[in-house]
């Protein structure tokens, strides 16, 4: 069957994400045959007529429903402005969503999704380790607004997550279950089916308001949108950071949530009010990413497998956190297979020597930069137990299985044995601490 009038076909076949990237969403015509979108570095936009003004107005607050074909008009960059409208469409066709909304950073994405659908008294319940900021938000930051917080560590497996979600949910309070995997900084996975069969199932606990179920968002940055796709693995919100891979070159910060077009509409409506859309130049820098993304996933991946496994060589390392790794009979090896298209440019390992070998590591290094972040064209290393996860009493990192020793390494796309050469020279001495 021929869809001659649908852009993500031609003829019969359907067009890959990775062409769409290019021009999905856009009409030259529209803008002076400009070949690339242009920046809309404006806060408002002339109505054509008042009657045009008010019929924008009763979509955008919701005074009326939408007609059939009809679309919320600009008005204000707050709302809504075609670098970001054009961006979330081409964002939907990797995760196959309905709608995505965009926002200024990760955290603004997480933290205005979450107050979209909590509110005092409900339960959050979030696996272990966590990106750092989230792990502070949650904890420290959701419980002054009423809404309580607990969480099951990632290396429990299915077991100790279905323990901590019936737990969460016996008495009916239980709103969202939130999953990061792989896990940051350890790679362990969490099963995305399993916490949505759990959720599910909480969602139907007597005197519970069948009008707000327990909702399950993932937050896809260390393997998304290329080589994990949680909605399709049945969560109703997939969560990014955009300054990682799909930003890819550090030089943008962004977030974004995707979902069906009703939960992403209430995101959106929140969005709207706190303020935290991205703007115009964040939007185009993004599309700019989005046509390369596939090519620098690919290449990082490809580097990381190379890595990982050259690690497991090394005398001065003591273990590698790799789901490449991951063999038949491994606890994750059943969820991995299932879930996750490719293990990722992330690898953690511990080194001899403590927290003393890691950051003789970490100076000496060359190529490779000590930052934070991940998922840019160069390589990043660093030490989570005293940045990114210094938050967290170290006890409590022990248990999450963060270690003095670990150091993470987001791989870029340099020459591979560069990357070698430098850890190998970085590496030496490390026996002897």
């Amino acid at each position: 069957m021929a869809h001659r009038d649908d852009p993500l076909y031609i003829g019969d076949r359907k067009v890959a994400p990775e062409s769409l990237m290019m021009s999905y969403g856009y009409l030259p015509a529209l803008s002076e045959g400009a070949l690339k979108c242009p920046i809309f570095q404006t806060s408002t936009f002339v109505f054509n007529s008042a009657e045009e003004g008010k019929a924008f107005f009763e979509v955008a607050y919701g005074l009326r429903e939408r007609e059939a074909g009809e679309s919320l008009g600009l008005i204000y960059s707050r709302l809504n402005n075609p670098d970001l409208e054009i961006l979330e469409d081409r964002l939907c066709l990797w995760d196959e969503a309905q709608a995505a909304a965009v926002f200024e950073s990760g955290m603004g994405a997480i933290a205005t999704t979450v107050l979209s659908f909590l509110r005092p008294g409900d339960r959050l319940l979030f696996s272990e380790p966590v990106y750092g900021g989230t792990q502070y938000l949650f904890r420290n930051i959701l419980p002054q607004f009423g809404i309580e917080t607990t969480s099951f560590r990632a290396s429990e497996g299915l077991l100790g997550m279905e323990r901590a979600v019936r737990h969460a949910a016996a008495d009916g309070r239980l709103r969202m279950v939130h999953l990061e995997t792989p896990a940051n900084p350890t790679n362990h996975l969490v099963d995305i089916e399993g916490a949505v069969r759990l959720a599910r199932e909480a969602s139907g606990v007597a005197d519970r308001d069948p009008d707000r179920p327990v909702l399950v968002s993932v937050d896809n940055t260390f393997l998304g949108p290329l080589f994990q796709h949680p909605l399709k693995l049945g969560a109703d919100l997939v969560l990014y950071s955009l300054t990682k891979y799909v930003g890819g070159h550090s030089d943008v910060i962004a977030g974004a949530c995707l979902g069906s077009a009703e939960l992403i509409g209430k995101v959106k409506e929140s969005r709207t009010f706190f303020g935290s859309m991205a703007g115009p130049w964040s939007g185009w820098l993004l599309m700019r990413s989005l046509e390369t993304l596939k090519l620098r996933m690919t290449q990082q991946a490809a580097n990381a497998r190379i890595i990982a496994d050259w690690l497991l060589e090394q005398p001065g390392v003591i273990r590698v956190y790799y789901p490449g790794h991951l063999k038949e009979g491994d606890r994750d090896w059943e969820i991995y297979r299932r879930q996750c298209h490719a293990p990722g440019g992330m690898v953690s390992f511990d080194v001899a020597g403590g927290e003393a070998g890691a950051f003789h590591l970490l100076n000496r290094l060359q190529l490779i930069k000590l930052a934070v972040s991940l998922g840019g064209t160069e390589s990043l290393a660093q030490h989570p137990a005293t940045m990114t996860h210094s938050d967290i009493p170290p006890e409590e990192q022990r248990q999450m299985g963060i270690t003095e020793s670990m150091v993470r390494l987001s791989v870029g796309v340099e020459e591979v044995e560069d990357l070698k050469a430098d850890l190998a020279q970085a590496m030496e001495g490390l026996e002897g601490l």
